[in-house]
């Protein structure tokens, strides 16, 4: 990674707030020497977590005096909480003080104060939030997963060509295979909006491959899908619960008597390999794409591991230059009717 990379943390928010979120960044900064932490919170909370850490040169606190809440809601957050160290993370990211912020606070309110504060790339509407999810062949971005619950065709033509970009940049896709969410893959099928979509995405400059199911998410056919806010946070949620339920019966079954429980322990390898590839805490870090500037959203409830990996993924798209890199696809697609020619590799 370039030296003197910068990463604002709003270590205060989110379920757990410091106690996860220094501790964290910590670990991140140790094994990252070009890394330097902004660790934004209340220095009174923040100075006892950071005794006998390593690494102690390339972090410093930002004082911020307020914290949003969870459950607070995002127009008071952006109005009555200027010192919140969600809006001070990302105040330090408009002032070039910082190249990316990454926070675990309340969704909405993070959404709202990033666009405010850092507005958005030039050709893009809304910002939309996209993570990686487990798939056959290792992983499928997935956009938007609950920014925007109602999409225009030229919102969700947006959204394909931020996704694209990740999926080349951030995962080393050189051609990645877009697919757009529907209830069949016949074009007659789907909303107005879907249609038009996927007639505007078939002339844009990205591998479009036509409407994709639900299960083709985990297929390893596709390599980003694209839908709305509400479709996406749906089906995320699903999968969660799925996840859920599955760990809890085999967990059950496994325990169930003294065979089963050594029948456990003769496929541990196999067993440990599977939760390796479906732990979330490896997927934990989404972005918000088509804002002036990094942000990435922890999870609320991350612990430790999770949120360390959001760091991560907020330093990967600093060095991928994520924001600058979708500003040039989209000049490129600024007359997809007219037939623009497709970006190197596409």
């Amino acid at each position: 990674m370039p030296a003197g990379v910068t990463i604002a943390v709003d270590a205060m928010s989110g379920d757990h707030g410091a106690v996860v979120a220094v501790p964290a960044s910590l670990s991140v900064l140790a094994g990252t020497p070009g890394l330097e932490i902004l660790l934004v919170g209340r220095r009174a909370e923040l100075e006892p977590l950071l005794q006998n850490a390593h690494g102690l040169d390339r972090c410093r606190i930002v004082e911020a005096s307020e914290v949003v809440g969870m459950d607070e809601r995002p127009q008071d957050a952006l109005r009555r909480k200027k010192d919140s160290s969600m809006r001070v993370a990302v105040n330090l990211v408009k002032r070039g003080e910082a190249a990316a912020c990454v926070s675990a606070g309340n969704t909405g309110a993070l959404l709202a104060t990033a666009r405010f504060v850092l507005g958005m790339i030039p050709g893009i509407d809304r910002p939309a939030i996209v993570s990686a999810i487990p798939a056959a062949h290792g992983h499928t971005l997935m956009l938007d997963l609950g920014a925007n619950p109602d999409c225009t065709s030229e919102h969700l033509l947006q959204f394909a060509l931020m996704g694209s970009v990740l999926a080349s940049d951030l995962h080393g896709s050189a051609r990645p295979r877009v697919g757009l969410l529907n209830i069949g893959e016949e074009a007659i099928k789907g909303t107005a909006a879907l249609r038009e979509a996927h007639q505007r995405l078939a002339a844009a400059p990205v591998n479009y491959v036509g409407f994709v199911e639900g299960d083709d998410i985990f297929s390893g056919d596709v390599d980003v899908v694209v839908t709305d806010g509400f479709s996406g946070n749906v089906a995320l949620k699903t999968m969660e619960g799925v996840a859920r339920l599955i760990t809890s019966i085999m967990r059950e079954e496994f325990t169930r008597d003294a065979l089963r429980k050594f029948g456990a322990l003769m496929a541990s390898p196999a067993l440990n390999a599977l939760k390796a590839r479906l732990d979330p805490r490896a997927y934990n870090g989404a972005s918000m794409v088509g804002l002036g500037g990094v942000v990435i959203k922890s999870h609320g409830g991350a612990d430790e591991v999770a949120f360390a990996n959001s760091v991560r993924v907020a330093m990967l798209e600093v060095q991928k230059g994520v924001p600058a890199q979708i500003a040039r696809l989209l000049e490129r697609a600024s007359s997809v009717s007219g037939g623009t020619q497709p970006p190197a590799g596409q």
